[in-house]
């Protein structure tokens, strides 16, 4: 008997989308949280302008590619050429360059100078392969309207008529459909909505050499500023993790139909998370989910892709842009050139933890004119340990207990780890490392070469 794929409906998309002045953070950059601390993580980016979308959806599929089939709801007809596979290591880099970071600074010696305060400063910008089956054209309401063979995939273009006569078609054409489809695909029907179906053509990936799918991107006009998720919770075996790229010309990306928090930045906690930052950020992400009750969508980046403070990855260039479906900077030149103007090519990063008793809805997004830039930022603050006597040190030295307090308390109160376990990993308790520096005594030799 021939195993059938089954049509995994997950958005990851494997079936199993005048600058006003900014804050100057700099820093040294030593860490960052990015989509692979998370598993089933799904990556979409979203370029827009006006109703012109290009969509790129990674996907990432562990397993036999005659097992691979996607199905998602698109809005419009699609074309041929409005279909292309895109480059992984695009969606990588633009990943790696949004991620939340740790960044670093180090203590100066206060008797030289003020100790080093946070403040704002304008914006200056630093086996046996098999063809697979070819698809009945009609039968159950079902129209095929297109298929097409692009890079490693054979793509259907599909429209129906009620969702039992698309579940009974998929499931005639070789494809097994997860229980609880009915409904979800029934509200896109309705929508008149088509669907996107998509499957590797074994033969043409053995000529293509590929040791792993590509991403899918498409382009087209509507409307219609979504993402569709719902069809991703109905065989998920648990909460899905969504990680959305948009690029737009004129500001942040935010949801509409529901909230978009900022998640907390630019907090200080103590060194040691530098060795443990990847569980740091899981368990900072995992208790806002929770603090919200899995009800919003997080901003984790919002910045005009010509700069960066501190940078993660360098921002991406021009032609990468390009290549990602950015097609309003034709003609401009690469923009490695930080201080340059900026290229009306503003990246959002969101992320969202997702089921379908949490989101019920599709995810609707708008843009807005706000371009201020926000980053995931957390701090660590390296103390002065100079020998060095004045009013200044004696002050300084004797804030650092109440200092690693604090940062102790925040890391708790960022994550819901165990405040005692917090300080016994900084040895507050055993007050080492922390305590204040006595004042160096003065010796009887000193008298000896005083002028």
């Amino acid at each position: 008997m021939t195993n059938r794929p089954l049509l995994s409906i997950t958005l990851s998309l494997i079936l199993s989308l005048t600058s006003p002045l900014a804050e100057s953070f700099c820093g040294f950059y030593v860490a960052k949280a990015d989509a692979k601390l998370f598993n089933k993580a799904s990556q979409v980016v979203l370029v827009r302008q006006e109703d012109k979308t290009v969509l790129t959806m990674a996907n990432d599929f562990k397993g036999d590619p005659k097992e691979f089939a996607v199905v998602i709801p698109v809005p419009t007809f699609l074309e041929k050429g409005q279909i292309h596979i895109g480059e992984k290591k695009l969606i990588d880099h633009l990943d790696a360059y949004t991620a939340p970071r740790l960044v670093e600074y180090y203590d100066d010696n206060p008797c030289q100078r003020a100790i080093y305060e946070a403040a704002p400063a304008s914006a200056a910008p630093t086996a046996g392969f098999e063809m697979p089956q070819r698809a009945k054209k009609n039968g159950h309401g079902v129209t095929v309207e297109a298929e097409y063979t692009i890079g490693e995939y054979d793509i259907l273009i599909l429209s129906a008529k009620e969702s039992d006569g698309l579940e009974q078609w998929l499931t005639e054409n070789g494809y097994r459909i997860p229980d609880g489809a009915t409904d979800v695909l029934g509200s896109y029907i309705k929508q008149k909505m088509r669907f996107f179906v998509a499957k590797v053509n074994l033969k043409e990936l053995s000529k293509l050499g590929f040791s792993y799918l590509r991403p899918i991107q498409v382009a087209y006009d509507s409307p219609k500023f979504m993402l569709p998720i719902r069809l991703g919770t109905v065989n998920a075996d648990g909460p899905q993790e969504l990680f959305i790229y948009t690029i737009t010309q004129n500001g942040r990306v935010e949801t509409t139909n529901y909230r978009t928090l900022k998640l907390p930045s630019d907090t200080e906690i103590p060194v040691y998370i530098k060795e443990d930052f990847a569980n740091f950020y899981r368990a900072m992400f995992d208790q806002q989910v929770q603090k919200e009750d899995m009800e919003a969508v997080f901003l984790e980046y919002a910045w005009d892709m010509n700069w960066c403070d501190p940078c993660a990855a360098d921002p991406l260039t021009t032609e990468e842009l390009r290549k990602l479906g950015v097609f309003w900077l034709d003609g401009a030149s690469d923009n490695r050139n930080f201080g340059g103007q900026p290229l009306n090519a503003f990246v959002t990063r969101l992320h969202v933890r997702y089921t379908a008793a949490k989101f019920p809805q599709d995810l609707v997004f708008q843009e807005t004119a706000d371009r201020n830039n926000f980053q995931g930022r957390y701090i660590l603050r390296h103390p002065w340990t100079g020998t060095d006597s004045c009013p200044a040190a004696t002050e300084y030295r004797k804030g650092l207990q109440q200092r690693y307090e604090q940062e102790a308390q925040q890391l708790a109160d960022l994550t819901g780890w165990d405040i005692d376990k917090i300080r016994r990993r900084m040895n507050l308790l055993l007050g080492e490392e922390v305590a204040p520096r006595p004042e160096p005594k003065q010796g009887w030799w000193e008298k000896l070469w005083k002028e």
